[in-house]
């Protein structure tokens, strides 16, 4: 398990998946929110589930994010989009909606950076957000990521466009301690 200060990041657990199907990907809005794809039912039980892991897929690394005290399953953290020969990734998260507002984001940011650059030796870490999602600007930022820029209209949610921040942490701007 990868221990940050508040959570800790390890392997899917087959008892996660029904707990996550329900609070992330069922709820519609979060989905349309935090997948690039529209959301549609899937059944439970399901290999087709994106809260799923497949172990074998080299290009995407998912965990599960859990509590330090108690180990109570709070979310998801996923770095995808692994490039090997520009050492590069992107970051994503989520948290079940009873963890929301805890400071349980900057922690899983300043996990995954640390797997991101010192196990996985990345150059450089991505994250794109919708542009009103300020828990994950504010995580992001507080560890070191700037903004880069604005994809204007690049995301259709729920019926309408909205703009995502691209945002960006190279490896020699890492500081392990840099979360707020």
């Amino acid at each position: 398990m990868l221990k940050g200060s508040k959570v800790g990041l390890r392997a899917r657990h087959e008892d996660d998946i029904p707990i996550l199907q329900a609070e992330l990907y069922d709820d519609v809005v979060t989905h349309s929110r935090a997948q690039a794809g529209p959301w549609r039912p899937i059944t439970p039980g399901s290999k087709e589930s994106l809260v799923v892991v497949d172990d074998r897929e080299q290009g995407h690394v998912a965990f599960s994010v859990v509590e330090l005290d108690g180990g109570t399953l709070v979310g998801t953290a996923t770095l995808w989009g692994i490039d090997t020969h520009n050492r590069s990734a992107h970051i994503g998260l989520g948290l079940r909606p009873s963890a929301r507002g805890k400071g349980y984001g900057t922690d899983v940011v300043a996990v995954m950076c640390r797997y991101g650059f010192v196990v996985r030796g990345l150059h450089r870490l991505q994250i794109e957000t919708l542009v009103d999602n300020t828990a994950m600007l504010r995580s992001a930022e507080r560890n070191g990521f700037v903004r880069e820029g604005v994809l204007r209209s690049s995301a259709w949610v729920m019926g309408e466009f909205l703009d995502e921040v691209l945002l960006g942490l190279l490896v020699q701007d890492y500081e392990p301690d840099s979360k707020g």
